[in-house]
């Protein structure tokens, strides 16, 4: 047996879906290897010998029906491998001892186009990305019909190589914004990318900011658009998001499809997700303050009011607040995991009956549930669930420097999370930056 062929029986050979099958085309003895769950062998095989027959003029020589069947080359066991699990096939022909790569036909492994499950999308495009990374670069070019849009593909990781592919329109992005990411990219393609973690730390991020530095969204007007300001957007195979980078704050406020309002509804839209924001931040914080530490900002007949709804209470603001934001955490999280026929009810049900019995059992105040369902519902405001999730994580700092300091704490946590907010840095682009003009970008 070739050296080849036995190489490759090593390697592969233990899988019951792996082909190595001898053959003939045109008279010639071959061997047909692949991964069979990956292609349609018999269309493939048709099409191969319909290719060969009906070829004008007819091949007279080996080199004429290698060139037939596919691409020929020489190459190595671990290029094989690579191509096996991308689904090509490759035919080893015996007497030259040479390979032809083949692109079989693909047995269809990917969904359809369907509507976006996670963001809802009101009179604008109903598409959205799915696993398969090009099936998604076609979405964005038909989205986005400009001449001026570029796509640089990569192949990352040792073990597990997959596909990597940043897309940007050379006519609005900054061509040293783009050459920092290809740059990154480049230098660090021996990493394996199984998630969001291990491409932050690719691209040479912190994997413990609590801010992401990559905006995601899996609808392709809001990449278009991004596409237009400037920014640069890598999608992954089997991810069916796109990653916009960089992540501004702006981002968690404003959707391209708010544009299909008339000015004055858009404006008002945008000032509510502004306000759910702030609602989120302070709402548990001032709770705690007003009435742990500084009651006497209060007008009397609030204060009373205040104190009568808490009479019998047996613990501090502080824990009443805590055990009651982890209880809706675990309600939220909940949601999320359960059966999407279920779900709701369970948890609505659930949050219902949950609220109910601790202010009968005199655990938690009236007004403490009042300020969770409405930090709760304002949470929801926020454009990205990432951007929810920070904004979930920073309540608690407002909270407990609340519960220490009062009013003087919670302009504190604001100080402290604007200081945060000012510091984060995306390729030298500030976070706070509202412009993604080309050339308008900082060193750093």
């Amino acid at each position: 047996m070739d050296v080849f062929l036995q190489e490759v029986k090593e390697r592969f050979g233990g899988n019951d879906d792996f082909l190595m099958q001898p053959d003939k085309i045109y008279g010639e003895p071959v061997v047909l290897l692949g991964f069979t769950s990956l292609f349609d062998l018999v269309s493939t095989k048709i099409a191969l010998r319909k290719n060969v027959d009906n070829a004008n003029p007819a091949p007279k020589t080996l080199a004429d029906i290698m060139a037939l069947s596919g691409e020929v080359r020489e190459i190595d066991i671990n290029e094989a491998l690579t191509l096996f699990v991308g689904g090509k096939m490759i035919i080893f022909f015996e007497n030259e001892r040479s390979c032809a790569i083949v692109d079989p036909f693909p047995i269809v492994l990917n969904r359809t186009v369907e509507s976006p499950t996670n963001e809802n999308v009101l009179q604008g495009p109903m598409s959205s990305f799915i696993e398969d990374i090009d099936t998604n670069i076609g979405i964005v070019r038909k989205q986005i019909t400009s001449k001026h849009v570029r796509v640089k593909s990569f192949l990352a990781g040792d073990d597990q190589q997959k596909k990597l592919s940043l897309i940007y329109d050379d006519h609005n992005s900054d061509p040293e914004l783009v050459s920092k990411v290809i740059d990154q990219i480049e230098a660090n393609l021996h990493r394996e990318i199984n998630n969001l973690q291990n491409l932050a730390k690719m691209m040479g991020f912190s994997s413990w900011s609590a801010i992401p530095k990559f905006n995601t969204t899996e609808l392709p007007q809001e990449v278009a658009i991004a596409l237009n300001k400037g920014r640069v957007v890598l999608f992954i195979d089997r991810f069916p998001f796109a990653l916009v980078l960089p992540n501004l704050l702006w981002d968690m406020f404003a959707l391209e499809n708010d544009r299909n309002y008339p000015i004055p509804l858009t404006i008002v839209i945008r000032a509510l997700r502004v306000i759910g924001v702030l609602t989120t931040l302070l709402a548990p914080g001032l709770y705690v303050a007003l009435v742990a530490v500084n009651p006497e900002v209060l007008r009397i007949e609030l204060a009373l009011n205040i104190a009568e709804s808490r009479e019998g209470v047996p613990y501090p603001a502080i824990v009443e607040i805590i055990l009651m934001l982890v209880v809706l955490e675990l309600i939220i999280e909940a949601s999320t995991r359960l059966p999407k026929s279920i779900g709701p009810t369970i948890t609505m049900v659930g949050g219902i009956i949950l609220g109910q019995a601790v202010v009968t059992a005199r655990l938690v105040s009236n007004l403490l549930i009042i300020v969770l369902a409405a930090t709760t519902i304002a949470n929801s405001t926020v454009v990205g669930f990432q951007n929810s999730l920070s904004i979930r994580l920073f309540k608690y700092l407002i909270v407990i420097l609340s519960a220490i300091y009062g009013v003087l704490g919670l302009l504190g946590g604001l100080v402290i999370l604007s200081a945060y907010l000012a510091s984060l840095t995306t390729f030298g682009i500030s976070y706070l930056n509202f412009s993604m003009k080309k050339g308008e970008f900082e060193n750093g």
